[in-house]
């Protein structure tokens, strides 16, 4: 039974680098549709209301939320590596160490998951908002590419429940760990108990 825990403790120690590497890919493709479709609509980056389609503001106003975003892939992904640095992946027995890692990166798993939803949700509806219209002559205008998709929004459904997938199974794998050293510290006991 410990082979298994141990092969799957690996495993999942690598899926949460692999998750967080997702949310860190994801915050570098956020804005490239708004940027696309967008930025070219803004006559005067000095004065943001000076634009050719209503609404079109939202490129900016996602600016901050997109930068802290990826400061934060980054500490999820240095989170991930804690689990290599503690040995989380290949240690038969947990120690405070083990349990701290496994703690902090599941509490910052869930506190981003929560933070980037309530943020990408409010910024969608902004987002469909926008003057379509506006955007769409814009964009034959000039030229430019026309883009009404809210795939990138939407596409943190998927990014975030790869990151809360791997959350748990690190929480049900700690549990699983618990369970296997108490069984064998039973057995130790008894062990003892017999020899004496």
């Amino acid at each position: 039974m410990y082979k298994k825990q141990m092969t799957a403790q690996r495993v999942i120690c690598l899926l949460s680098i692999f998750a967080s590497v997702i949310v860190f890919l994801y915050s570098l493709g956020l804005m490239t549709d708004l940027y696309d479709s967008l930025y070219p609509t803004m006559l005067n980056p000095y004065d943001l209301t000076d634009t050719d389609v209503p609404g079109s503001i939202i490129y900016y106003d996602m600016q901050p939320f997109n930068r802290a975003l990826l400061r934060v892939s980054i500490g999820l992904i240095l989170l991930s590596c804690l689990l290599f640095i503690t040995n989380t992946n290949v240690r038969r027995k947990y120690y405070v160490g083990n349990y701290a890692a496994v703690g902090l990166n599941v509490a910052a798993n869930i506190g981003v998951a929560v933070w980037a939803h309530a943020q990408l949700t409010a910024f969608k509806a902004q987002f469909l908002k926008l003057d379509f219209d506006a955007l769409q002559f814009h964009a034959e205008l000039w030229e430019t590419p026309y883009i009404d998709s809210t795939f990138w929004f939407d596409a943190h459904y998927a990014v975030f429940a790869i990151t809360l997938a791997v959350t748990a199974l690190l929480i049900l794998n700690t549990i699983w760990k618990m369970k296997l050293m108490k069984e064998e510290k039973q057995l130790l006991e008894a062990g003892k108990a017999v020899s004496a």
